[in-house]
């Protein structure tokens, strides 16, 4: 099994599509003509973001009990069965803005989060349809940093976690390989 995509309703997917092309690097991959509509993909590297035209709510009838959602803030909504935010990783959240603009609104942050991972830094903005898209640079997995669960596990038995740190060295000298050659 692996990821395959994320599929977004879009108030006009020209806009939607421009936002994620110009700011995230994504690019279509392919238009499915359904006659009156037509399904935009948009890809960037493994990651795909799939574009539907929103239905027309006054068509689609009442929103529920409780209406309509209100417009995500912060991070995104934290209701059951929504889509809290997408996440993207950068280099530099700086940079990022820089070059945002004022292409979209900043939601929360930027927040340092120094406390958990030195280097960690994120802001969230809103995309054209209101969907809260957040932009992280430094984030690590705890295996990386050496503060993991097999990390703890040769420090409480006094081992050395030289295995754990052997794999890692490859993969990551793998990783620098590939990208100078």
């Amino acid at each position: 099994m692996r990821w395959s995509h994320v599929g977004l309703n879009c108030r006009d997917q020209k806009t939607t599509e421009e936002f994620y092309t110009r700011f995230f690097g994504f690019t279509r991959a392919r238009v499915v003509d359904l006659g009156d509509s037509e399904i935009v993909f948009l890809r960037r590297g493994d990651a795909y973001l799939e574009l539907f035209p929103a239905v027309d709510q006054a068509a689609a009838g009442p929103a529920g009990p409780a209406g309509p959602a209100a417009p995500a803030t912060g991070d995104g909504p934290g209701r059951p069965g929504a889509m809290r935010h997408l996440a993207f990783q950068t280099d530099s959240v700086d940079a990022f803005l820089s070059e945002l603009g004022d292409g979209a609104e900043i939601t929360l942050g930027p927040l340092d989060f120094d406390d958990f991972i030195c280097g960690w830094r994120t802001v969230w903005v809103r995309d054209p349809d209101g969907v809260i898209v957040e932009v992280s640079q430094g984030y690590r997995d705890e295996a990386e940093d050496g503060t993991g669960a097999a990390a703890t596990s040769a420090a409480a038995t006094g081992g050395t976690g030289a295995a754990d740190t052997t794999d890692a060295q490859d993969t990551q000298a793998a990783k620098d390989g590939a990208r100078h050659g």
